[in-house]
C-alpha cells in the first residue's frame, strides 16, 4: 500500500473546527497522502485556523476568487488531485487515524474500485451523540439512484478506474452527484466498520433543514445534475424520500 491518496476538502465558514479535521488527516496510519483545501471566500478566520497546517508539504490550500458553492470547489479540488486514491473529508468531520490504511487495505484485497465505511454522529463539541451509521453491503447503479447511502466523509474510489468526476453547479447534494456519476463506473461496497465522526448540527448543514427544502434539492439533483425530465425527477424524489427512512429504520443505530 504505498499509492498517493488526494484528500477533498472544501470549506465554508468552518474556522472553529477545521484545525481539528487536519489533525486527522495528519494522524493517519497511512501517511502517503496530499490534502487539498478549496476555500470559498469564507468570512469568518478559516484562513488563521489554517495557516499553522501550510509548512506540511502535503497540504494545499486555494482559495476561490469569489464565492461559488462546494461543488464548483469540490470540482476545483478534483481537477488539482494528483493521487490514484481519491478520498473525501469535509471541513468540519473527523477521520479515526486507521480510516485510510484499512480502507485501502479492504480495496486493494477485493480488487474494489469504489467503497465506503460506517460512521458515528458527533455534536458541535465533538463529543459523540451515540447515533451510529452503516449501509447496504454492495450499492449497484440502480441502489445508489434509490439513494445516498455513503456519507460523504467515507468515500473513497480509485482515479485510475472511476476517471476525473465534475458535477453540475448544485448547492446541495453535490457529493450525492458525485456518486451517481461514479457508481456507473463500479459497484459500492462497505467497509463495515465505524472509522469516521460526522458533525451534526452546524448551521447551514443539510442536517439542519427541513423535509420539505430537501425534498426541493432533491428534485434539482435529479432534474439539473442528472438531467431528467420533470416526472422522472419528481418520481426519483419521493423514491429517494421513501428509502431515506428505510436507511434511519436499517441502519441507523442508537446506544
Amino acid at each position: 500500500m504505498s499509492d498517493l491518496v488526494s484528500i477533498i476538502m472544501p470549506s465554508y465558514k468552518t474556522e472553529e473546527y477545521i484545525g481539528e479535521s487536519i489533525r486527522s488527516v495528519l494522524g493517519q496510519t497511512y501517511e502517503n497522502w496530499e490534502l487539498i483545501i478549496v476555500d470559498d471566500c469564507s468570512p469568518d478566520n478559516t484562513d488563521a485556523a489554517v495557516a499553522p497546517f501550510l509548512s506540511d508539504a502535503s497540504i494545499r490550500y486555494l482559495k476561490n476568487k469569489q464565492n461559488s458553492g462546494a461543488a464548483v470547489s469540490r470540482n476545483r479540488a478534483l481537477r488539482e488531485a494528483k493521487g490514484k486514491w481519491i478520498a473525501f473529508l469535509d471541513s468540519d468531520d473527523l477521520w479515526k487515524p486507521e480510516k485510510l490504511e484499512k480502507q485501502i487495505r479492504f480495496m486493494e484485497t477485493n480488487g474494489y474500485s469504489f467503497s465506503y465505511t460506517g460512521y458515528c454522529e458527533i455534536d458541535l463539541q465533538g463529543k459523540e451523540t451515540g447515533v451510529h451509521y452503516t449501509g447496504p453491503k454492495k450499492i449497484s447503479k440502480h441502489g445508489m439512484f434509490w439513494y445516498c447511502w455513503p456519507g460523504c466523509l467515507t468515500v473513497m474510489y480509485d482515479r485510475d478506474k472511476i476517471g476525473l468526476i465534475q458535477i453540475a453547479d448544485i448547492k446541495k447534494n453535490n457529493d450525492y452527484a458525485m456518486w451517481l456519476k461514479a457508481c456507473r463506473k463500479a459497484d459500492c461496497y462497505l467497509l463495515d466498520e465505524e472509522l469516521a465522526m460526522y458533525r451534526r448540527g452546524r448551521t447551514g448543514s443539510i442536517s439542519t433543514h427541513s423535509i420539505k427544502t430537501m425534498i426541493g434539492w432533491h428534485y434539482k439533483l435529479f432534474h439539473e445534475a442528472e438531467g431528467m425530465n420533470a416526472v422522472s425527477s419528481a418520481f426519483c424524489t419521493m423514491r429517494n424520500m421513501a428509502f431515506g427512512y428505510y436507511k434511519k429504520m436499517r441502519y441507523r443505530k442508537t446506544n
